[in-house]
């Protein structure tokens, strides 16, 4: 029977939000999926921007190639948190990644529900 844990990004220091620091790919580390193929980490992403004007937000999701890889929002100004990923699973130590029109002021919350088999 499958287990699930729920656990903060791994790219998130005790939980907190990560500001997505990139402007270009491979873009800032968001989360790290479980190693291996028996595993999932259920994936849940959440954005806001703290800046006065609209910004692009470009998710890489267990890959840098486009378009397979890629979710792209515009996240508007000063809005609260605007769910990106809603939940998509991901595993074998692939990657999410994240960069944006402007460094420093989108920011990236949310958490990985994993299961076990």
């Amino acid at each position: 029977m499958a287990t699930f844990s729920k656990l903060a990004l791994s790219g998130s220091t005790n939980g907190r939000l990560i500001k997505v620091v990139a402007t270009v790919t491979a873009g800032t580390i968001i989360h790290t999926a479980v190693a291996g193929v028996v595993d999932f980490d259920e994936i849940w992403i959440y954005a806001v921007n703290s800046d006065t004007a609209a910004r692009k937000l470009t998710i890489e999701f267990g890959g840098v190639a486009a378009p397979d890889d890629l979710i792209e929002k515009t996240i508007p100004a000063e809005d609260g948190l605007l769910l990106i990923v809603p939940g998509f699973v991901l595993q074998n130590g692939l990657l999410v990644r994240a960069f944006a029109a402007t460094a420093n002021v989108v920011l990236i919350g949310g958490f990985v529900n994993r299961i076990t088999a």
